[in-house]
């Protein structure tokens, strides 16, 4: 499923949380009597430990060629330099890993898997490696680690070397780009109801990338990740996702639940229900996050809010203003036009953060409600859908699709499609008005040349170690009601809860970052029914 409303993936953006100040495993006062004892993840501190022997990190029963890639050694090296990108070139390292193309032909083609490590602050303290994705699916684990590493220091800098991967289809492992730079401004821009997103999209991944799209799925990145477990020489998987990330680390856990150390999923996504139905329950909760903002802006006490100042028609003005894009487009200074389709992209991008965001998201849409200015709006959607100032894209909008496509589950019949768009209607008239069929399917893998097989059915993971699902109960991209699902159908999930609003929750809550850092580095998870203030 989808890990946000707009039709193309946010680019790679770490969570941001304030940095941790505390002593290493020390947990807030507040929280530890919320706590509970937890199994251990089998990592413990004292230094880096030898390499334990190939037959403790993959089964003696693996092809020769599988096991000799486990066995493969990483060969860590200062990262490329990308014209002083990198905050501290001497803190990050990069490198590669081979994985097989196809696991069904493990000695066949492989696939080179881009890395990013920085290494544990604390050498005597270290416990091992934390593997960490940012969601998507398709954006840049490689990209999280090397600009966004300072986001996780503290308990868990000093005590886990923080690795970040690029995933199938994304970044520099095998990068899906389907779309030239022009037809993808179509794609992106245009209103026409006619235009075929799902069938252009479907046939130009055909075209360019037919031979990977089968391999793409997240069973196969849960697979890779137990190869990079077994590289970096872990016994045990300590793994730390966000968003669509959650859903890879359930499927892992699936996979290989007697490898399974500490599991920490924010923001989860929910896979066990039919994708029309999801669809449905994430416009609702995008609704949700539009009409709260529309109503703080008409009720800010200064008459200066471009929706007015009746908190009950201001969601309703947004809306028109931006469906009438549509039919009147706003023109900027270079040409380009603001559609509704950009439009809304904008505003849903920038909801997603929550109500820290609304103040960015007033100011770009005064100039163009008030005077007609779109430079603005465009900045925002242009940030949404991956375009660069050049004009030129991201990678993660293709492989958003190719991932989620490959993954399943099957499209809605054509019954199933209008019973859904009916109940999409009276849950959210609001977001879905511009486009109700795409709002729905997001991406619409109708035509999609390639799908798993695999019927929509919850995760139990069976056998695994306990995994920390994190839920907020405002989050307009993963609803929290699908945290509440993941968690309730794991055989070993324990559910902790942020209130507030915004995707995700590590980076909006400094309780929610002491009982990520309890579980991760101490083992204790929080007692069941806990909840966390936003900052």
């Amino acid at each position: 499923m989808i890990s946000r409303p707009s039709r193309s993936p946010r680019p790679a953006r770490p969570p941001r949380p304030r940095r941790s100040r505390r002593p290493t495993g020390r947990v807030l006062p507040a929280l530890a009597a919320a706590l509970a004892l937890a199994l251990p993840s089998g990592c413990t501190g004292g230094g880096p430990a030898a390499r334990p022997p190939l037959d403790e990190r993959v089964a003696a029963t693996a092809a020769p060629a599988l096991r000799a890639l486990y066995d493969q050694r990483i060969d860590w090296r200062p990262c490329p330099d990308e014209g002083g990108a990198d905050p501290d070139q001497t803190v990050v390292q990069c490198a590669g890993l081979k994985v097989p193309l196809d696991y069904a032909d493990p000695g066949g083609r492989t696939v080179d898997v881009a890395l990013a490590r920085v290494p544990a602050a604390d050498p005597q303290l270290r416990m091992g490696a934390l593997l960490l994705n940012p969601g998507g699916p398709g954006n840049s684990g490689v990209g999280m680690v090397r600009w966004g590493w300072q986001s996780y220091q503290g308990p868990l800098h000093e005590r886990f070397d923080l690795v970040g991967f690029d995933p199938r289809g994304a970044g520099d492992t095998t990068p899906v780009h389907c779309l030239d730079d022009r037809t993808r401004d179509e794609w992106d821009a245009t209103d026409d109801l006619g235009y075929d997103r799902g069938s252009t999209l479907a046939e130009a991944c055909r075209a360019r990338h037919a031979d990977l799209l089968p391999h793409l799925g997240t069973r196969d990145t849960a697979r890779d990740l137990d190869v990079l477990r077994g590289a970096l020489g872990e016994r045990r998987l300590d793994f730390l996702g966000f968003s669509y990330g959650t859903h890879l680390g359930a499927r892992y856990a699936e996979e290989f639940p007697e490898r399974t150390g500490r599991l920490v999923l924010d923001g989860a996504v929910d896979h066990g229900a039919a994708v029309a139905g999801l669809g449905v329950e994430q416009a609702a909760a995008a609704e949700a996050g539009l009409r709260d903002f529309a109503a703080d802006c008409a009720t800010d006490g200064e008459g200066t809010c471009p929706l007015g100042t009746d908190p009950a028609a201001a969601p309703q003005r947004l809306a028109r203003f931006l469906d009438g894009l549509r039919d009147h487009p706003l023109r900027a200074a270079d040409g380009r036009a603001l559609t509704a389709a950009l439009g809304w992209d904008a505003v849903l991008d920038v909801l997603a953060d929550g109500h820290r965001s609304w103040p960015r998201l007033r100011e770009a849409l005064e100039p163009a409600v008030a005077r007609g200015e779109a430079e603005d709006l465009l900045a925002l959607a242009d940030g949404a859908d991956g375009r660069g100032e050049d004009g030129s894209y991201r990678t993660p909008a293709d492989a958003y699709a190719a991932v989620s496509c490959a993954d399943g589950p099957p499209p809605p019949t054509e019954p199933e499609l209008r019973t859904a768009l009916a109940e999409l209607a009276a849950r959210a008239p609001l977001v879905s008005g511009h486009d109700p069929v795409g709002t729905l399917l997001d991406p619409d893998c109708r035509r999609w040349p390639y799908r798993s097989p695999e019927q929509p059915q919850p995760i139990r993971a069976p056998g695994s170690a306990p995994l920390l699902v994190i839920g907020s109960t405002g989050d307009p991209v993963t609803p929290y009601a699908w945290a509440q699902r993941l968690a309730g159908g794991l055989e070993h999930g324990v559910l902790l809860t942020r209130e507030g609003d915004g995707h995700t929750a590590y980076d909006k809550s400094g309780c929610v970052r002491d009982a990520v850092a309890a579980y991760l580095v101490d083992g204790r998870l929080p007692a069941a029914g806990a909840r966390c203030p936003s900052d």
